[in-house]
């Protein structure tokens, strides 16, 4: 009987870059197809769309009162405004000097939108080569939990774009700093810039400067470097907040860092809806309009913090019912509990129904996928790849569980996807498949 043969996959595979072009000849197809996805749904679904009850109004009134000289005002009332981070509107106002400024705002979100796509590819390269970064970029085309909050007035698409681009710079800081090189601290400020810029659009992604120091002492490190380093990123960070900061310090009563929202958000995350009833572990603007504080004749620092002390008061009655709650929220937002209510939140802030579930849908099926991929990547990898998580998950913890709360973790989680597709293709690409031949007599031979 004639011995089988074994072929090489390569030969009949051949290499990947003989057929295609260069890396970023290939990014741009990918990027291509996510504009197209995104612009059909903008133009089919979202250009004619008015705005609904949500922060989205928010955020397109302030884009359009810039454009009038009007630097940052409630939007129905004549106080001082910062109910959100200023970066948003600031980067919709070139859109907004229109009689209908909001399609031309959506759009802008949509560019943003397809940047990220871009910034997928690039930090899949990073984390694991050329075709990681393909294959994380061509998920994020089509990824709906990215794609749905693109034609949306709302800060998410800004968020994730500087979110990966903190995680870009942070890798380069790490490397730079364990081989000693000496541009690591002008990196590290860029990597603080970007952070403060991130904490002006949401304000929870400041945690990202706490927590970029524990991914260098990491390292190893003399700690007189190390602390070069974090100086130079806090320094940086502060020094991008501390315009908007002072700017809120002159014109509210009472002291407002970032933004007024916190009263707002503790208030409707802590009330009997949303621990006993059927909100429980989300939120719900119940408990905040038919609070007292809903004034909207109070200025809003005072208002906040009535709102703020109401939920503490609340928190304090409820202690012994925190730890369960916050497992609750937290598996909220990795869609693993009330689910129905987590698609109505989302419908109610203009995502399609069918869209975010069929976004649930894909990350059941991409997470698994992302926790292999952490068994593939390097520990340094890990530890810049754990600071959206992280952040998700302290903050859906302490607020409730909600797809904005995870929204700065998907770019991970399509990475880590990423890696793990790869990995399971040059295995399956790397063995001899055994085919049988039915035919009598013959033997069993290899293919690739």
């Amino acid at each position: 009987m004639a011995d089988s043969t074994s072929v090489s996959p390569s030969s009949s595979v051949g290499s990947l870059d003989s057929h295609l072009g260069s890396f970023r000849a290939r990014l741009g197809v990918v990027v291509a197809v996510g504009a197209l996805v995104r612009l059909v749904r903008l133009v089919v679904v979202k250009w004619d769309q008015p705005l609904l009850l949500n922060d989205s109004l928010y955020y397109s009134a302030q884009a359009r009162q810039l454009t009038e000289g009007r630097w940052f005002r409630e939007i129905f009332v004549d106080h001082p405004g910062a109910e959100h981070g200023p970066l948003t509107s600031l980067v919709l106002a070139p859109l907004s000097w229109m009689a209908e400024p909001v399609p031309w705002q959506r759009l802008g979100t949509v560019v943003l939108g397809v940047v990220v796509v871009a910034l997928i590819g690039v930090l899949g390269r990073r984390i694991g080569g050329d075709l990681v970064g393909l294959v994380a970029a061509s998920i994020a085309a089509v990824y709906p939990n990215l794609w749905l909050n693109d034609g949306l007035v709302m800060s998410e698409s800004l968020a994730t774009l500087l979110v990966v681009a903190s995680l870009i710079v942070l890798l380069d800081v790490r490397e730079r700093l364990e081989h000693g090189d000496s541009a690591v601290l002008g990196v590290a400020a860029m990597f603080g810039v970007l952070v403060g810029l991130a904490a002006l659009t949401r304000s929870e992604l400041a945690l990202f400067v706490p927590l970029g120091w524990v991914v260098l002492w990491r390292t190893k490190v003399e700690l007189r470097t190390l602390g070069r380093v974090a100086l130079a990123l806090t320094t940086t960070a502060v020094l991008t907040v501390a315009p908007w900061t002072l700017f809120n310090l002159i014109r509210f009563e009472h002291p407002v860092l970032l933004t007024t929202n916190d009263g707002t958000t503790l208030l409707g995350a802590y009330c009997d809806e949303t621990f006993d009833g059927p909100f429980r572990a989300g939120w719900f603007i119940g408990c905040v309009v038919d609070h007292p504080s809903w004034d909207d004749q109070l200025e809003p620092s005072v208002r906040s913090g009535l709102q703020r002390d109401a939920a503490f008061d609340y928190l304090r009655d409820r202690a012994a019912d925190l730890p369960a709650m916050a497992v609750r929220r937290v598996a909220r937002t990795f869609d693993l509990y009330a689910i129905d209510d987590l698609i109505a939140q989302d419908v109610g802030e203009e995502r399609e129904r069918w869209a975010v579930r069929t976004g649930i849908a894909a990350f059941w099926l991409l997470a698994p996928l992302a926790a292999a991929g952490v068994l593939r990547i390097t520990r340094a990898q890990r530890d810049v790849l754990a600071l959206p998580v992280i952040t998700t998950v302290l903050v859906s913890a302490l607020f409730y569980g909600a797809h904005r709360f995870r929204t700065p973790m998907e770019p991970v989680v399509v990475v880590l996807a990423a890696v793990t597709l790869v990995d399971l293709w040059r295995r399956a690409r790397d063995r001899p498949i055994r085919v049988r031949d039915d035919r009598a007599g013959a033997p069993t031979r290899t293919a690739p």
